[in-house]
């Protein structure tokens, strides 16, 4: 989930876990580097939510409930021997996240919530496998949609690709960051602050913090290394970076109740480039 379960609870245990005062100086937790073994282990992880993405990307359309989309998944994640990760984290009450337009993440799936013709949904999966974590979220079309509702899944999936494409050895958090900021702002959309990636591994929500901005936190000047793995995922808003949560205490939507998108991927530090583990 933002930062995985990207909702004002996973901003507090990141921000818990990684930035913290130390008689006035900013510190950061320190990030768990995986081996081979284990990158092999979350890749597997990975494949199993890119599996559910295809199962879920070819059941939406007008008509379908949003906990008809969690069955789905759920019977997927059994198939392959895992669970889901965000079931109970938290008290979190689904297997997936399944966030329905001005909805920007950690929707809960329910039989009343009926997807309807030029909606978009965004919805968030995450796998526990053989005692890994893999994580990523994806906004999809319900049948046509306006143009605004394609531009904001546009530029949402194309600031997610350019972070990704600076997620390499040497540099640093900040510059996956910058990429993301640079690209959202330059097609005059909001950026949301409140929730960020993260590192992932046998947590969820693991050190780094990879904010969708550059800030002066602890994390931002990590130099990314070979073995570290980071949930990578912009949420954007067409009219505005602030949000509200639901009464609900889960479901977070833009303050002015325009349309929102949330894009992520679970992706390895190699010395090759950026290994994306959530795909086939």
């Amino acid at each position: 989930m933002h930062s995985g379960i990207m909702t004002r609870l996973r901003r507090q245990l990141l921000r818990r876990n990684t930035n913290h005062q130390n008689n006035g100086t900013q510190t950061r937790a320190e990030p768990v580097f995986k081996d081979p073994r284990e990158l092999q282990i979350m890749r597997e992880a990975g494949r199993i939510v890119a599996r559910v993405h295809v199962a879920i990307k070819e059941a939406i359309k007008p008509g379908v409930s949003t906990l008809e989309l969690d069955a789905i998944a759920l019977e997927i994640l059994r198939k392959h021997n895992a669970t889901s990760s965000f079931y109970g984290y938290n008290g979190f009450p689904a297997n997936i996240c399944a966030s329905i337009n001005e909805e920007l993440v950690h929707g809960i799936p329910n039989a009343r919530r009926i997807l309807r013709e030029g909606d978009i949904v965004s919805v968030d999966i995450g796998s526990y496998y053989r005692g890994f974590v893999g994580d990523s979220g994806w906004t999809y079309a319900v049948g046509n949609i306006s143009p605004d509702a394609q531009r904001v899944m546009d530029v949402t999936e194309g600031s997610l690709w350019a972070g990704i494409e600076l997620a390499v050895a040497g540099n640093q958090v900040r510059d996956i960051s910058r990429a993301i900021q640079q690209y959202v702002e330059s097609h005059n959309m909001y950026i949301v602050r409140e929730y960020t990636g993260h590192g992932i591994g046998r947590a969820m929500h693991e050190a780094p913090q990879v904010l969708n901005y550059v800030s002066g936190d602890a994390d931002s000047s990590l130099v990314l290394r070979p073995g570290l793995v980071l949930a990578i995922e912009p949420m954007v808003q067409l009219g505005t970076e602030k949000t509200k949560t639901l009464k609900d205490k889960w479901t977070v939507i833009s303050k002015d109740h325009t349309l929102s998108a949330h894009f992520e991927h679970t992706v390895a530090i190699t010395n090759q480039g950026p290994e994306i583990l959530t795909l086939l």
